[in-house]
């Protein structure tokens, strides 16, 4: 995926991001009851009404999905969940601190080699409570079926980020289809915010197709409540 620009000045203090070793150190297995959500931020209420379901996979792709990831982290990270994302270089830990990812929750990993890809990834879904992926290869349908076992068994939320082919349907399916910078006077000036219209849908309960458009980031960096347009 290309970069994302990020032209508000950085608005949080970065902190060491801790290794993958911390983080599993840190997690507490306690967090992984099955029975249990993780929560979102209220400006995502309108896409995951009840917040991240334990056990499940959600697809996020489209033009600013990098920012939409970093918002969804923002919530469970921030009320004490662990997250890893693995295979993402570009992402902003100014960005990400700035939606309210908690930094010090959130363990970098480098793209694995694609033999090692789903042994790293499965350390990681059975230790974290969510795991975010980047695959710079195709995944096999076994090893993500191995892998959809593990989370369900763990209750672990894998998220995986991108446009390209995955042998599996996601539980949800995140889809950013529009999106656009406004600043001042007309396009002139300091771009402030981006209006990101999003599209879920899913299976079971979230079977409904639902439509918001949010502020992804608003002038503070943070997401906004979005405005229902349909569903729900």
């Amino acid at each position: 995926m290309p970069p994302e620009d990020h032209s508000a000045p950085p608005a949080v203090t970065l902190r060491p991001v801790p290794t993958l070793v911390e983080a599993a150190r840190h997690a507490s297995p306690t967090t992984l009851a099955v029975e249990r959500m993780l929560p979102v931020l209220p400006a995502l209420a309108g896409l995951v009404p009840d917040g991240l379901r334990r056990g499940s996979s959600l697809g996020v792709s489209g033009p600013v999905a990098r920012s939409l990831v970093m918002a969804l982290m923002a919530g469970a990270t921030s009320a004490g969940s662990w997250a890893a994302v693995v295979g993402d270089p570009d992402l902003g830990l100014v960005a990400a601190g700035e939606v309210g990812v908690a930094l010090e929750r959130l363990a970098l990993v480098s793209p694995p080699e694609p033999s090692a890809w789903g042994d790293v990834v499965g350390t990681l879904v059975g230790s974290l409570d969510l795991v975010v992926v980047a695959p710079h290869h195709r995944v096999g349908a076994e090893t993500v079926r191995r892998l959809m076992a593990r989370v369900r068994e763990r209750g672990s939320v894998l998220i995986r980020i991108g446009d390209g082919p995955w042998p599996d349907r996601f539980d949800l399916t995140l889809t950013v289809v529009d999106g656009s910078w406004e600043g001042h006077g007309s396009g002139h000036g300091r771009l402030r915010l981006r209006r990101a219209e999003v599209v879920a849908t899913g299976r079971r309960a979230a079977a409904r197709e639902r439509r918001v458009v949010m502020m992804l980031p608003s002038p503070d960096g943070s997401p906004t409540a979005p405005e229902l347009l349909g569903g729900g």
